[in-house]
Order: structure tokens, then sequence, then C-alpha cells
């Protein structure tokens, strides 16, 4: 293999990407490829999809996205100064990098979202461990400052992104797709390589799969920015030229630089993570004094329990439900959800505190003594003869499921 697409948009590049994922493998298995990264615009949520897709058919999926990069901080939302953020792609070397992709992801939508889901340097640095970057498309922020005439800057944005990500961690995007200003680009992306010695890679920013596609994918634009076809002034690619080329395509575009040809194989060499859909990957509670989750849990409990046999049922004795909250601490802590436990203790407390409504529990979860002793139910299943192994028990192994209610007012 010679070349590998390291920047292209599926269906999940909403109103943008017109690639389906359910056809992208098959494409790229008759070009001859066996690897392909996913960059969708500042999202991740087809990446699962994505992944799946690709290693049933035995190819080698890259985890990757164009993120949106804010010119100031990105928490900054003031009107024409930060509608219009840089373009970045960003893919994941590792499950290191994979993980802060997905928090610098989820970090644009939670608190830099304005108009789009926007990053920052300061957070590119934060968590570039485990990524490597490519300078985008002409709306990045090095391709933005050539064609403004600023090379200087160009240059010292460059040399900022390969400090960012570290030495052979940064690549300057070149793209052939007929647009004049992307020649401008890509003669001073060049110059600029040399000068700094950042090496060069090559993209086709793939936005749809056939060359014939290019029609369909302005109709798509359209409806996107709900323009009409004959609107001069509408949102247009300006080539028919973003589709998934072949190899012997993209070589020949890029004839003379061979090395950004023979970079995204070594690129795509480099990056390497495994998704793992056997197992379960529970989120971890941190207690508030070092303990561990299982210690934890079972001092709520005992101090919960107190307080609960203070209203037992009379025929009951203390003993039984001593028993009965030891049997399963033992189960839930042996399987592994003592963390699980206490995640929902913490939202549950933290709404009661808020004075947010909480039902009482409903379904098999309402037989934990356990739970009723952190007061995640208020149902007394030794009262009501309700059997905890219909909620959890080590011959079936499932997720506890927990059905509480909150007042969404």
């Amino acid at each position: 293999m010679s070349f590998v697409h390291l920047h292209l948009h599926t269906e999940y590049s909403l109103l943008d990407g017109a690639i389906r994922l359910s056809e992208l493998p098959k494409r790229l298995k008759e070009l001859g490829m066996t690897a392909c990264a996913c960059t969708d615009h500042g999202a991740m949520y087809g990446v699962i999809d994505f992944y799946r897709a690709m290693k049933k058919e035995g190819l080698k999926p890259i985890i990757g996205c164009e993120v949106y990069v804010a010119p100031r901080s990105y928490t900054d939302k003031e009107g024409y100064k930060d509608r219009d953020p840089w373009h970045l792609i960003l893919l994941a070397e590792n499950m290191n990098g994979y993980r802060n992709l997905m928090w610098l992801v989820s970090e644009s939508y939670v608190n830099g979202f304005y108009y789009r889901p926007r990053v920052d340097h300061e957070l590119l640095r934060s968590h570039s461990e485990g990524l490597i970057a490519l300078s985008a498309c002409l709306a990045g922020e090095i391709p933005q400052l050539i064609l403004q005439g600023q090379r200087e800057d160009a240059i010292k944005a460059a040399l900022c992104y390969e400090e960012i990500f570290g030495q052979g961690n940064f690549f300057l995007e070149m793209q052939e797709n007929k647009i004049p200003d992307q020649e401008i680009v890509n003669k001073a992306l060049v110059e600029i390589s040399e000068k700094t010695k950042i090496p060069l890679t090559a993209t086709n920013d793939c936005h749809y799969m056939y060359q014939d596609d290019a029609f369909s994918h302005e109709v798509l634009l359209c409806i996107q920015t709900g323009k009409t076809m004959s609107d001069p002034d509408r949102m247009r690619m300006h080539s028919d030229s973003f589709y998934v080329k072949s190899q012997e395509e993209m070589a020949g575009a890029f004839i003379d630089y061979p090395e950004a040809i023979a970079n995204t194989v070594k690129i795509a060499d480099r990056c390497n993570v495994e998704l793992d859909f056997d197992h379960l990957s529970l989120p971890h509670f941190e207690t508030p004094n070092g303990d561990s989750a299982a210690d934890y849990l079972r001092e709520l409990c005992s101090e919960g329990l107190k307080e609960r046999l203070m209203s037992k049922a009379k025929d009951i004795s203390e003993e039984q439900y001593r028993e009965r909250l030891e049997v399963e601490l033992g189960v839930i802590i042996e399987m592994g959800f003592a963390d699980y436990y206490l995640i929902v203790w913490d939202f549950i407390r933290y709404a009661r505190e808020k004075g947010i409504m909480v039902g009482p529990g409903r379904g098999s979860g309402a037989a934990s003594l356990a739970a009723y002793a952190l007061r995640i139910t208020n149902i007394d299943p030794l009262k009501y003869g309700l059997l905890f192994e219909r909620f959890l028990n080590i011959e079936r192994v499932s997720m506890p499921d927990f059905d509480i209610d909150f007042c969404y007012e």
C-alpha cells in the first residue's frame, strides 16, 4: 500500500459528509487500500460504526476528528470575533490519544460551543499526548495566514503546533483539488517545511465517494445552509475533486512530493487503537477519604443501615438485616459493581440536596438491601420478601439496572 486517506468525512459530518460507512470499506478494498481515517467535523459519534465496519472487512480504522480551533480562548463568545474557528485534523495514535481526543471533543461541546464546538491552543497543549495533528484544509490556521499574506505568522503557527504536539507529531497537510488558493497554500507549505523541517503529508479531504457524487454533495450543502442551487452565493466546494481517490491518483497528484505520500503510510502505521467491546468498562468513583470503592461502600451501607433499622419490620431481627447486607456486599464487590452503586448513590444524594424530587426506585433494584441502606431506594426488601438474586447474582453476569425517576422541571 502506497497511500492512506487521513482526512475523510462520513455521513456523520451531518449535511456535509456524504460517504456512507456501510459502503466505505468495500470501496477501499476495490482501491487496494488496507487502512483509512475517519475525521468528521467536530464530532466523534460515527467512530464506533466506522470502527466496526472497517474491522468487519479486515481493514485498519484510524480514529480522528477535524476539530475547530478558536482564534482566541475557546470560552470567548463575542460576535464576529469568535464565529470563524480554524480547522485542525487530529488522529489518535494510541489509546491515550483516543482518550484525549474524546475529552477534547466533549469539552468543545460542553464549554466551547459558539456556532461550532471549539477547542483552543491551551486545551490542545494539555491533551496532546498520543495525538498526531495535520494542518487541515484551506480553513486551517496556517493556510488562512498564508492566504492573508502573513507568511511569518504562518511559520510561527506551524512551530507552535509542532511544540504543542511534539516533534514528528505535526504535519503540514497538502491537498490537490483544482482550487487556485490551494495551489498558493501548497507552494507556501513546501517552503515552510523546508525552513522548519516540519514534514509534509498529503490528503484529499474526502467528502463523497465518487467524483460523480459532486453534484449531489452540492445539493446536500444547500440543504445544510438553506440555499438553492440557483443561488450564486451559496456555499460550495468549488471543485469536484473531494472524492475517495485511488492510490495512483494521489501519487500522480503529488509526483513532485513523494515524501508527502509516503508519510500517509507512516502515520497510518503509527495509529493503533484497539477498542474492546467484550468487557464492561465502568467509571471509577473517587472516594473522599482515599479508601477503595469497596471499603467506602461498606462504610456508607453500615451507616445507612443503622438509620434504616430504626424503622425496620418488627418480625425481622437486626441480625437478619446485617447478614443480608453482608451477603449482598460480597456479591456486589466480587462482581465489580461497588463503583456503580456509589455513582448512583452520589447523583441521588445530589438531587435530594438540591431539592430535586426523586422516586422511591422501581424494578428489581428494589430488592437490594444495600440500595435501601444507601437510600437509592425506599423499599425495605426484607419486609416484602424481595430476592436480591433477581437483581444481581454471580451465576448471571449482567449489568445491574436501577430504575430511578427524577423530576425534570
